[in-house]
């Protein structure tokens, strides 16, 4: 008996060390899901270095990940939302982190934004980065796109800390506008002293002076042009005789305008965070980001 007892406990052990390092390998995910192999391995490499390294120094995941298909989701944004949180992604309680999601099948690209990420990346924020890359996703330029999305992602959160989190999304100092380089940037520069009030009083005093004397040639030139109090002293005298007449009431239009009804489900739908547009997946996590094409 007593035997039969170790045999049983020495079988429960081995097997017990035989899932442990399954489960770790399940639980250590990649920061490049490349499911598409749209990069080869030195590639897949390199990137990963990068997002791991940048991970855990601003302390939120940033992911890329690929994909033949849909997975059987609706939309781009449902499946991103639902592989972000299948992977386990996300640093904290909060499950901080930003994805990049490609989808070949229709060639649907989505960000996905989680925890404090959601308040780091604003709907501009995301759009702006969107429209960064997507002309690489549109060449084929795939590592490109996603080594730009992974330097945008940290130039975004290394502009949210400067600012102490008071982030407008704007990326100003990336707008080749206010380069103070750029050959088309023009300074203006205001006058150090104000204008006397003589010059204001000089200035108004000859505007109206040319506009009285511009006014008065126009009236000049329209001489033959006098006040009329009817319209049938347009009418020359004996050349329209009314036979007949009558009011015909021809038509009516009505404007109905239906009275804004409360949603009380409003809840379950998008919702602003801040500068982000908001929404649930189906676990019960909020989400950020956009979608689209390319």
């Amino acid at each position: 008996m007593k035997k039969r007892l170790f045999a049983v406990l020495l079988a429960l052990v081995f097997c017990l060390s035989c899932a442990i390092p399954a489960l770790a390998a399940n639980i250590d995910r990649s920061r490049v899901a490349d499911g598409a192999e749209l990069l080869d391995d030195d590639e897949v490499a390199q990137l990963s270095a990068k997002l791991d390294e940048m991970s855990n120094r601003l302390q939120m995941d940033v992911v890329v990940m690929t994909s033949d298909d849909l997975q059987g989701y609706d939309t781009a944004t449902e499946c991103a939302d639902e592989l972000y949180e299948y992977c386990g992604y996300g640093f904290g309680d909060d499950k901080d982190g930003i994805m990049l999601f490609i989808s070949m099948d229709d060639r649907d690209w989505a960000i996905s934004t989680c925890g404090k990420a959601i308040d780091v990346f604003t709907d501009y924020d995301c759009d702006y980065i969107a429209d960064e890359i997507v002309p690489y996703l549109a060449d084929g330029d795939y590592y490109e796109a996603f080594d730009y999305f992974s330097d945008l992602c940290d130039e975004q959160c290394t502009q949210y800390d400067e600012n102490g989190g008071d982030d407008d999304g704007g990326w100003v100092d990336d707008d080749p506008i206010y380069d103070d380089d750029n050959d088309d940037h023009r300074n203006f520069t205001l006058p150090s002293e104000k204008l006397s009030p003589v010059w204001i009083l000089v200035s108004i005093v000859v505007g109206v002076l040319l506009s009285a004397m511009i006014v008065s040639t126009m009236v000049s030139n329209l001489k033959s042009v006098r006040f009329q109090p009817s319209a049938s002293s347009y009418v020359k005298h004996g050349s329209m005789q009314i036979t007949d007449s009558s009011d015909l009431f021809l038509y009516s239009t009505m404007t109905r305008t239906p009275r804004p009804k409360h949603d009380d489900n409003s809840s379950s739908g998008s919702m602003h965070s801040g500068g982000s547009t908001v929404h649930m997946s189906s676990s019960g996590t909020m989400h950020g980001g956009s979608s689209g094409k390319f």
